[in-house]
């Protein structure tokens, strides 16, 4: 596939929208953007990486660089929530490449070459990020190192500068997957199981346990004989300190008020559509028809079987198994549907294009051009070399463009799905007029356009106010008082749902997505006890809010986690009463039938304990550590666990072969992964790696 041709069309949407950025910083009045370049200050950075801050320019620079790019290696335009996510993540990872792991890495003594780079690039060791792209790959699907040759040569002579983007994308992608892949070498190559260890970590998991034992159950009952003092509290919190590290988060309620369309909503796009059908069936300007009638346009695809289950299976079904006419209304999801078969084609699913592209003055030539090439009196690329705009090298030959489905096409291009094999032909698009020849497609396939008039049902202004209204009702009740909020949520029968410790990231509250404006309040607000007026979400979701708690990043006040903290230390002191009770009421007693006797209980026994597997055995986990090396024949002392207190006797320790060398060296292995994966967040932490995305995106 023509490298130049493929950039020139993925890249069109990017250059518009940059076109319109650098139009519209003509249009902004000076002192606006002096306003809002004086709101970023330090306090305002996107992050803080290695000591290095991140203002927002620099970063939303790098935002429309990897966009650029991917708009490149994928052939359309970056428009979801998702894909933005997507893109910011790779900016900023690499800012993390940048200021973090190459320093660290190259201060390990880690080094990557030019001869390496070389290597990787052109040389006998070529990357997969150049081997695997298909940018690079002949019509086999195999790399094709000339392709790639070519591509290389052709970058500096891209006037655009597309090409070298790139090239340079490429080639620092390479780069830092080199360091990664040396200092992970260096990190797992250190971590050495010698025979020794690797002997007795086999031997250590094949140990095994037949233990007899009784328990005595906590229960669900509290006790209020036993009292956690507030200076035992902080005792806890001061030596568990660590474990007490927040990211700064708040505690919210909200309500949320739905606009759904009432029945009266759904019955008039019910009769929108029934008013129209008998047009909609024999209408002979279907693009017109669907303009004026239909939420969906008439569009060119040609549908294989299943692919209108997307839309709707009945729809598919109608189309593939009846198709004549127009169809019954279908109805989902308060939407309905009607549907009507245009034209039926034997299509391939894709085809092999060239082009010869004539612009200007020289558009006048291509009757000739097509009269030559008919005639067989010079070849395709020849002609193209020779006249074509496009003097794309790095095609296999010159004037491919490669292969092209519906959803992969240059606009204009369409007719080629259908067009004969070997046909030269001419078409026009707004880059000018082309000389156009099909020379290979896939075997074709039966296929369908279908017109679809579709009316989705709206909740109508009438709808919408009285929901707006119920959620108005909280707002102005509240009057911007949490001590309020209650009260009215309640009097308009609506739940305050809870959330804690929720983040400045957060994007979604329960089932519904971007509610970034909830998040932004919330975080807005310096103290608790606010309620917010309404914040509408997608224009269909009314949020009320009040803030409960905010908590700054650090470490969470004693306060905060002080019932968690308490929940512990009452079970470490009833785990001790109770244990204390036991060794009280068995005391003096010498066989496991007198124990359960005293303690009302019976004697339970389990055989095969490994020490190896805790979380698969559904046993208590300090039970399993304990019994593990225990002597056997010997009565226990009380021991307290996680849901009660145990009295036990091992039987036997027997070792098994069911844990294998292999095993060992499987377990190290993942472990040696988890430690890899670790070392980014790892060495984040050490840097204090500050991320604040979440206030600008």
């Amino acid at each position: 596939m023509a490298v130049l041709e493929k950039i020139r069309v993925k890249l069109g949407v990017f250059i518009t929208v940059v076109i319109a950025l650098a139009l519209l910083s003509f249009i902004i009045d000076p002192s606006t953007l002096q306003s809002v370049s004086s709101t970023m200050s330090s306090k305002y950075d996107v992050g803080e990486i290695n000591g290095k801050k991140v203002s927002y320019n620099e970063f939303q620079k790098d935002v429309e660089y990897y966009t650029s790019i991917n708009e490149m290696m994928t052939g359309s335009s970056v428009s979801t929530e998702q894909q933005q996510i997507s893109i910011r993540n790779q900016a900023w990872q690499e800012l993390i490449n940048k200021f973090l792991f190459l320093k660290n890495a190259k201060a390990a003594g880690i080094t990557v070459s030019d001869a390496e780079m070389l290597a990787l690039t052109t040389g006998d060791m070529v990357s997969p990020m150049i081997s695997q792209n298909p940018a690079f790959m002949d019509e086999s699907g195999n790399f094709s190192r000339d392709q790639f040759i070519q591509f290389v040569q052709q970058t500096g002579n891209d006037q655009s500068g597309s090409l070298k983007a790139y090239w340079d994308y490429l080639q620092n992608t390479i780069y830092t997957q080199q360091y990664y892949a040396k200092y992970g070498s260096l990190f797992t190559q250190s971590d050495y199981t010698n025979p020794l260890m690797l002997s007795r970590e086999v031997e250590e998991n094949n140990n095994t346990t037949d233990v007899e034992f009784v328990m005595v159950p906590y229960g669900f009952q509290t006790d209020s004989t036993i009292t956690v003092s507030d200076s035992e509290i902080k005792d806890y919190y001061n030596s568990h300190k660590k474990f007490y590290r927040q990211q700064a988060n708040r505690d919210i309620e909200y309500i949320v008020v739905e606009v759904k369309p009432s029945d009266e909503d759904i019955a008039a796009a019910n009769k929108l559509v029934t008013d129209v059908y008998d047009e909609f069936a024999t209408t002979d300007n279907m693009k017109n028809f669907l303009l004026k009638n239909s939420d969906r346009q008439l569009s060119n695809y040609y549908y294989k079987r299943g692919e209108l289950n997307t839309i709707s299976s009945e729809i598919n079904d109608f189309v593939f198994n009846d198709g004549k006419g127009a169809s019954k209304v279908f109805t989902k999801d308060n939407t309905f549907y009607v549907a009507r078969v245009m034209d039926t084609e034997m299509i391939p699913d894709s085809v092999y294009v060239r082009h010869i592209l004539l612009q200007g003055e020289q558009e006048s030539l291509a009757d000739s051009l097509v009269n030559v090439l008919k005639r067989g009196k010079e070849s395709f690329a020849n002609v193209a070399a020779l006249y074509s705009a496009d003097q794309n090298t790095a095609a296999p030959e010159r004037g491919d463009i490669g292969w092209m489905t519906q959803t992969y096409m240059i606009p204009g291009f369409e007719s080629v799905m259908t067009a004969k094999l070997n046909t030269v032909f001419t078409l026009d698009t707004q880059y000018g007029k082309h000389i156009v020849e099909v020379t290979k497609r896939t075997e074709p396939v039966l296929k369908k356009q279908v017109a679809i008039l579709e009316r989705e049902a709206l909740a109508s202004k009438e709808t919408f106010n009285t929901y707006y209204a119920k959620a108005n009702a909280v707002a102005t009740n509240s009057e911007g008082k949490y001590e309020n909020f209650r009260k009215a949520a309640e009097a308009e029968g609506l739940y305050a749902h809870p959330v804690n410790r929720m983040l400045e990231s957060t994007e979604r509250l329960g089932a519904i997505d971007d509610t970034k404006e909830v998040t932004r309040w919330a975080f807005e607000q310096k103290r608790p006890g606010k309620v917010s007026n309404i914040i509408t979400v997608n224009n269909n979701y009314f949020f009320v809010v009040a803030v409960t708690g905010v908590h700054k990043e650090g470490y969470a006040k004693v306060s905060d986690v002080a019932s968690g903290i308490r929940s512990v230390l009452y079970a470490e002191k009833r785990g001790e009463k109770v244990a204390a009770e036991v060794a009280e009421k068995i005391k003096g007693l010498g066989s496991m039938e007198a124990i359960a006797s005293a303690l009302e209980t019976t004697v339970s026994t389990k055989d095969g304990i490994t020490f190896a597997s805790m979380a698969s055995q559904g046993l208590d986990p300090k039970f399993i550590g304990a019994v593990s090396v225990a002597e056997p024949g010997k009565i226990s002392a009380p021991l307290a666990g996680n849901i009660g207190v145990y009295v036990y006797k091992v039987t036997a320790h027997d070792t098994g072969a069911f844990f294998t060398e292999d095993d060992a060296k499987a377990r190290d292995a993942q472990m040696a992964q988890y430690g890899l994966q670790m070392l980014v967040p790892v060495m984040m932490q050490d840097a204090d790696v500050k991320d604040n995305r979440a206030r600008f995106y």
